[in-house]
């Protein structure tokens, strides 16, 4: 009898994770696997494994000049929108991190972002660069078509991706700055050290792990971006913003290639876990030392 109420005792606690569980099976681990199953056939236009190619897929991947390019146009843009979009969560919390009158209303609008869609924004987005009635060639005074010309448009896209990832960015930040002991500040100034001093010696180091983090996120959402070059560009012009994002759903949608876009899908993933990793990595050996 004792042993069966042990042995209750001990499977209990698990039983309560089953839902979650079964919710992770269904929506996550079950699409992963589907993913890379498909990955391995040439599919009907209904998404149907017919032909079983092995690493076909994969091996006609690597030798596309068209996949190459959306490999290259998603690295500048994962750079372009990671950078901008830190840099302006920074600079947002770092001028609401002091007491002034009015402080409520500018934390509130630079953390607008993140409550936008980004189909919304990419449609406002659009009007403001409209060649002839946009606001940005009339405040400018060019005559430019901004996303129609190859030059421009990616650019445009991850100005504005960067802009919709600064909101969150600003939170994360405004919680690290909250976090720093005012105290080291005033012995800094004690000490005679000035305001870039004090912010890449005490700022910089007291961000750090916030640092780490958005950076991880910021990498993954830039990877995965993909209701504003739908809305603004839909891969073009030519394909100077098809990003491997957008060329899954292309290949998937539009070609019914489903096998191509699996192994694209299931390349992106390796891709975003790898960078992870070697961050971690690189994170706990600047713990180490």
């Amino acid at each position: 009898m004792n042993n069966k109420i042990g042995a209750k005792k001990r499977i209990e606690p698990y039983m309560y994770l089953v839902p979650c569980l079964l919710i992770f099976g269904v929506f996550l681990f079950y699409p992963f696997f589907k993913t890379i199953y498909l990955s391995l056939y040439k599919t009907n236009k209904l998404g149907e494994a017919k032909l079983f190619v092995g690493l076909g897929n994969y091996t006609d991947l690597l030798q596309s000049s068209s996949f190459w390019n959306s490999m290259m146009v998603t690295a500048i843009f994962v750079l372009i929108v990671v950078v901008g979009s830190m840099l302006l969560g920074l600079i947002a919390a770092l001028l609401c991190n002091k007491a002034f009158p009015g402080i409520r209303f500018f934390s509130t609008a630079y953390a607008l972002p993140m409550a936008i869609a980004s189909s919304s924004a990419a449609m406002v987005f659009q009007i403001m660069l409209d060649p002839s009635v946009g606001i940005v060639n009339k405040i400018l005074h060019l005559d430019i078509n901004w996303i129609n010309d190859p030059k421009y448009a990616l650019i445009c896209v991850a100005v504005l991706t960067a802009w919709l990832n600064s909101g969150i960015n600003f939170l994360y930040f405004s919680a690290g700055l909250g976090n720093i002991d005012e105290s080291i500040y005033e012995r800094a100034s004690v000490d005679g050290a000035n305001s870039v001093q004090k912010f890449f010696s005490l700022t910089l180091p007291g961000l750090s792990p916030i640092l780490f983090y958005t950076l991880v996120v910021n990498i993954i959402q830039a990877f995965q971006s993909f209701g504003q070059v739908k809305i603004l560009t839909e891969g073009g012009p030519g394909e100077s913003t098809n990003l491997i994002v957008y060329s899954i759903y292309r290949d998937a949608f539009f070609n019914y290639r489903f096998g191509s876009a699996a192994a694209q899908s299931v390349i992106l993933f390796a891709i975003i876990m790898v960078l992870t990793l070697v961050m971690f990595k690189i994170e706990k050996r600047g713990v180490k030392y």
